[in-house]
């Protein structure tokens, strides 16, 4: 017989939406909550988010666990009898999973209070344009701002049973990248009348490709991908426009600020030199999942001293989440989940190892009452 929650995470699955208009998931999200006992917990809205306060029984501080709720714009593969109901979105980044764990959290303690207060948020638009930073700022998540939070995320490459994270940097400051160029278009018989943006975009390519390497310091760590480029109509007319889409990450604030100082400079130059118009934009910007080193090393541990789980302390990656703005302002940290998958994040096969979700929900409300005591 199915866990409750490996249902509900079936049931999301098939209902994958883009940030800020995940409607289906919250109407489903509340009417499992508008199911469980209602005395002690309080239910509030933001956005397409939910926000659930759970009262403790004698309560000197508050906890906050935080699930993310959007789908990706992936065309599924998986084959499973559960495959997503919206053409072209799958949830290829395990939100499924960490809205599934983070119900399961709420219907523990609504039936097994702590002593302390929790607030389990479903947040909407982690994959873009970012709902963390809002949400934060949100009066709905200031009336019931918790004193230490904690979240997840599931991880393709540790076996069920496996829990990964580090005190510190544990992603990556991430920072999208959409580059713009304009020239003059023309017949490809008479370049010299035109001025082909193609050209000039091959150009930025290659320069952009010597920020890592000559521009970031090599004790450091920076990413600069290009993985996208648009130009032309017909292959005998010489483009007009061009367009780079692409994404920056590095391990440090610093090297972020100065990957786009660079950035900048070299499209100033590609202006000069081909006389063109360019224009950047950065799209969403997210901070670094630091993870606060007491707290985290704290669970730690208390992680070494169960026999279900075994403890990875991981190296740092350069995967972005907007997790991180929440541990800029509050104490807690992130984890990795082994899911036991041979495919990758935001891979269209992805198919997580449904035993992962009890373990988590286990895991998480044993280290909340623990932390409650």
């Amino acid at each position: 017989m199915l866990s409750p929650f490996v249902e509900l995470r079936r049931k999301l699955h098939q209902i994958p939406e883009p940030g800020f208009q995940e409607f289906k998931t919250q109407m489903l999200l509340l009417d499992e909550l508008s199911k469980l006992p209602q005395h002690r917990m309080s239910i509030r809205t933001w956005r397409t988010g939910i926000l659930v306060y759970i009262r403790g029984l004698n309560p000197a501080k508050r906890f906050g666990y935080r699930a993310d709720m959007d789908g990706l714009p992936i065309p599924e593969d998986t084959g499973l009898p559960f495959p997503s109901e919206h053409p072209g979105y799958m949830h290829a980044c395990g939100h499924d999973f960490h809205m599934s764990i983070g119900m399961g959290v709420v219907t523990h303690f609504v039936h097994h209070p702590m002593k302390d207060d929790l607030v389990v948020l479903f947040q909407p638009a982690e994959e873009g344009p970012g709902g963390a930073l809002p949400m934060l700022g949100a009066e709905e998540f200031q009336d019931w701002k918790p004193d230490q939070m904690l979240a997840l995320h599931i991880a393709p490459e540790y076996p069920v049973g496996t829990i990964a994270t580090r005190p510190e940097i544990l992603f990556a400051n991430t920072s999208e990248l959409f580059i713009d160029l304009h020239g003059t278009g023309g017949h490809a018989a008479y370049p010299h009348r035109a001025n082909d943006m193609i050209i000039a975009a091959a150009q930025m390519v290659g320069q952009l490709q010597t920020i890592v390497s000559r521009n970031v310091n090599p004790l450091d760590a920076a990413v600069v991908t290009i993985g996208k480029l648009e130009a032309g109509t017909k292959q005998n007319i010489i483009a007009e426009n061009a367009r780079l889409e692409g994404t920056i990450r590095t391990l440090s604030a610093d090297s972020m600020r100065q990957v786009k100082r660079r950035i900048e400079a070299i499209t100033a130059g590609i202006e000069a030199s081909f006389e063109c118009e360019a224009k950047i934009d950065y799209g969403s910007n997210y901070m670094q999942v630091f993870n606060t080193p007491d707290v985290t090393r704290e669970f730690m541990d208390w992680l070494k001293g169960r026999d279900n789980v075994t403890l990875v302390e991981c190296t740092e990656a350069m995967t972005g989440e907007d997790f991180g703005y929440f541990l800029e302002q509050i104490p807690g940290f992130m984890f990795w989940l082994g899911v036991d998958t041979p495919h990758g994040l935001h891979h269209a096969k992805l198919n997580p190892d449904e035993d992962a979700i009890d373990l988590a929900i286990t895991t998480i409300t044993a280290y909340l009452e623990y932390k409650s005591v």
